[in-house]
């Protein structure tokens, strides 16, 4: 046997852990989950056995040839690794183990042809950690074949990593998406024909819910994309003090779980709200329910929703520089000639980027529609229904689906275009005196006569909220009491110990459990991607960074119902498990996590890490030892974002949450269903604090880990040195 080098000792550690889960772990899931270990008490029986346990004594002989491949690849280690020879033996691997998985079920051959072509087989479950184990073993051996031919320099760690990115998002967003098409094409009787398909696309009841849709999306995107820009004019370009509560603002909408803002319109203009009682008493007006349907529903993802434009717009308001505005001055414009000719032109890409981003939020939100929709349908509530609801249709569902992703992925799709072919360069290399110019006293008087009003409006309704969950029924019985908080998250001393007595400890606890597992994760993946995408080159890059952001687009409804559809048979079975919420947490958060990367190593030189390469570091130790100490503020803000999107998440989450795993949204949400307000507000009023408290604390990590990052360049440099 020849000297091993680095790369055949990978592969050799690469057989072996395969080997290990072929013989060692239940090859398909256990019942009670793999981490309470009770397959140990009896590894031979058919629910808990390992997978050559299963080939030798439980008939299913289909698992033989991985073991096969694996002889292969070990003996062509001992002669020496080829190239051509690991990627086969990965490529074909990992293959047939998705063939053989998606081909035997529950009842055996899904597929009547094989019955007849090879006979009656045992029946399978869904895959479980020894059948991971494997997989994964395969797809890095595929990519140790690729790095071996070459590919990204020889480089194994980015081969995988490339490989692990692509792979998880075609199983976990792709795949899922993909079986909605496929299960809206199949008819009554479980036959599958474009017939159904295009049937259920032209019932006109998907298209009236449709048109709907994009009725609010439009309405919802023009008054969040004017709001968003006046508060960003207030902010820049007016001399308003109170710009902490601007901040603030742009804050809540993040931490606030989705359905809460709809709540306090309900205690204000419900038919027993505050402002329903006052105009009835004081006005004559009668009560009504003006509030549910269409206007309701703009209100009130229009309050959710500003916050977002304001962020984006107060960047490209900030962003246009003032030597544009100082030319037209002094070619003699005046202040309302400059900011129709100059300023207003150049906040053109801005204000559609604002827009489609309320468009796509109004169409994916459904916590406000579920709360406020009233007789007004929309998709996301009607695919829920379509699920939940009596009739139990999945094929309706997915045909519903189909149409929001078409007008989500149309936006995204126009969002990309938009920003592809416009360029509005505003920063040169002349001095200019950095103040912009005042805004026309029209404007002005316009932005304060829209944006204050709105501000006051804004405050006055977190305020109802939280007042709410302080009286026996707001509207009703204003008396003040506790009860509601007691009855959520109340807490006993005992003689054994602390008592979480409050009905809502068990979803929060677990919520806060699965959201600080998920955040990290998404992270991790997040960052290395984006460390892809902006420290190397290879083929299919623009293909790869456009598949890593596209699960930013679908909207949450769709993943629930599709994860539904993928996980809840084999080969993958997760529904019911908190390894689904896990994983539907990473990949809708993963996109920002990636952005928030490239935004820090957009500023990082990468002379950095380039010299740690070309002192013979590996890509792996060049980012553990001087990227990722350059990337804090990034990882931070990641974990941020993750941690909270991932407690206040819905659309998603309420399809795959169960009794054993119910989270603090679902919960929230069975409380409004049966207008029990009071608890529920009680609960949204902690989270909020909870999050406000947990942004704290991470915002004084952010400081120190700036500082730390501004160190760590000579760090790395000496580091360099040191080595030579």
């Amino acid at each position: 046997m020849p000297a091993l080098t680095r790369q055949s000792r990978f592969i050799l550690q690469i057989v072996i852990v395969a080997a290990l889960g072929f013989v060692a772990l239940p090859w398909y899931g256990i019942a009670n989950g793999f981490w309470s270990f009770t397959w140990l008490g009896a590894p031979t029986e058919a629910a808990n056995a390992s997978g050559i346990v299963q080939a030798l004594l439980h008939g299913r002989i289909w698992l033989w040839p991985l073991p096969l491949l694996l002889i292969i690849a070990l003996i062509d280690v001992w002669r020496g690794p080829h190239a051509r020879v690991i990627a086969w033996c990965g490529g074909l691997g990992l293959a047939y183990l998705l063939l053989q998985g998606f081909a035997i079920g529950l009842k055996g051959w899904n597929i009547a042809a094989l019955e007849g072509l090879f006979g009656p087989v045992a029946p399978q479950m869904g895959l479980g950690g020894g059948a991971f184990i494997v997989g994964s073993a395969f797809l890095l051996l595929l990519s140790a074949g690729l790095a071996l031919k070459g590919f990204m320099r020889g480089d194994v760690f980015l081969v995988s990593s490339i490989a692990a990115v692509v792979a998880s998002i075609g199983l976990f967003v792709f795949y899922p998406v993909a079986l909605i098409l496929i299960e809206a094409a199949r008819d009554a009787d479980g036959a599958y024909g474009v017939s159904a398909l295009i049937g259920r696309l032209l019932n006109p009841d998907i298209w009236a819910v449709t048109w709907n849709s994009l009725l609010l999306a439009i309405v919802v995107g023009l008054l969040t994309t004017l709001l968003g820009l006046g508060f960003a004019l207030l902010h820049k370009r007016t001399q308003f003090r109170a710009k902490g509560l601007l901040r603030l603002l742009a804050i809540l909408p993040i931490i606030t779980p989705p359905f809460v803002i709809g709540l306090g319109i309900i205690l204000l203009f419900g038919r027993n709200g505050i402002a329903t009682w006052m105009m009835s008493e004081f006005l004559g007006v009668p009560p009504s329910r003006w509030i549910y349907g269409f206007f309701g529903l703009v209100l009130v993802q229009t309050l959710a929703f500003t916050p977002i434009a304001y962020l984006v717009l107060i960047g490209v308001v900030d962003g246009i520089s003032p030597s544009m505005e100082e030319a037209a001055r002094t070619l003699r414009a005046d202040r309302w000639r400059t900011f129709k000719t100059v300023t207003w032109p150049l906040m053109r890409p801005g204000l559609a980027n604002a827009f489609l981003i309320g468009f796509v939020e109004s169409l994916a939100d459904f916590g406000n529609p579920l709360v406020l929709g009233g007789n007004f349908d929309v998709l996301s509530t009607d695919i829920f229904f379509a699920i939940v609801g009596s009739q139990n249709d999945p094929g309706h569902a997915s045909a519903l689906s189909i149409a929001l992703l078409f007008l989500t992925l149309s936006a995204f799709v126009l969002q990309r275009q938009w920003i592809g072919k416009k360029v509005y360069t505003t920063i040169s290399g002349k001095g200019d005196s950095g103040l912009p110019a005042s805004l026309p006293d029209g404007v002005r008087r316009l932005v304060y006569w829209t944006t204050l009003p709105w501000l006051a409006f804004t405050i006055l309704l977190y305020g109802i909220i939280l007042v709410g969950g302080f009286v026996k029924s707001l509207g009703i019985d204003n008396r003040p009491t506790l009860q509601h908080y007691i009855t959520a998250f109340g807490i006993d001393w005992t003689d054994h110990g602390i008592l979480w007595s409050g009905r809502a400890w068990p979803s929060f606890f677990i919520t806060v459990e699965l959201a600080a597992i998920a955040a990290p994760i998404t992270a991790i993946i997040g960052l290395l991607t984006a460390y892809l995408l902006n420290r190397q080159r290879f083929i299919g890059q623009s293909a790869f960074e456009f598949i890593t952001m596209l699960s930013f687009a679908i909207p949450g409804t769709v993943i629930g119902v599709s994860y539904i559809l993928a996980f809840n048979v084999p080969p993958i079975e997760l529904t019911g498990t908190g390894l689904i919420l896990i994983i539907c947490f990473v990949f809708r958060n993963m996109p920002v996590s990636i952005r928030a990367g490239l935004a820090t190593m957009a500023q990082i030189d990468k002379s950095l890490d380039e010299c740690s390469l070309m002192l013979r570091h590996g890509s792996f130790a060049t980012i553990r030892r001087v990227v990722l100490p350059l990337l804090r503020p990034a990882i931070v803000a990641s974990l941020v974002y993750a941690f909270v999107r991932a407690i206040t998440s819905v659309s998603a989450v309420i399809f795959l949450v169960s009794a054993q795993y119910n989270l603090a949204t679902a919960y929230i949400v069975g409380r409004v269903e049966v207008s029990d307000f009071g608890v529920a507000i009680a609960y949204s009023s902690v989270l909020i604090v909870f999050m406000l408290l947990v942004i704290g604390v991470i915002q004084l990590g952010v400081g120190e880990s700036r500082r730390a990052a501004r160190r760590a360049a000579p760090a790395a440099l000496g580091m360099g040195g040191a080595t030579t």
